[in-house]
């Protein structure tokens, strides 16, 4: 499984395709740097997915990591090519289109319809505030 986290501000802006070149204005400058190193290193600024990895790195690491990037996690049981091993558990990919989503997540009360508006027939769950602080 690979994690995407995200604000739904930004899910609802971007839908249906994620490419970091949408948001290119929107970022700190740290951010900047990084997609410059980024850059120099793949020859663009991939879409970051964390990967589930059975016994080293489970969902709930996952679910954990994904939920500082935003209040949704999208959760896909593939991805498509090419893609790159940006850490040992960190993926890129150039764009990441958000239909294939296999479940949603997400930890603040109240997004399920609008979740349930672009993702119909997909499973939706929410995550409490104090899972998260158990895992």
């Amino acid at each position: 499984m690979f994690f995407h986290g995200i604000d739904l501000c930004h899910l609802q802006n971007h839908y249906p395709i994620l490419s970091p070149r949408q948001s290119v204005g929107s970022k700190s400058e740290e951010q900047l740097a990084d997609r410059k190193h980024l850059i120099d290193r793949f020859g663009l600024e991939p879409v970051h997915l964390l990967e589930y990895w059975r016994g080293e790195y489970e969902g709930r690491d996952c679910l954990k990591s994904c939920f500082l990037f935003g209040n949704t996690v999208l959760a896909f049981s593939s991805i498509p090519l090419p893609f790159w091993q940006l850490s040992r558990f960190e993926i890129g990919v150039p764009i990441l289109d958000v239909r294939r989503v296999r479940w949603i997540f997400y930890k603040d009360y109240g997004l399920k319809e609008e979740l349930r508006s672009f993702f119909p027939g997909k499973k939706i769950i929410f995550v409490k505030e104090s899972d998260l602080n158990l895992m």
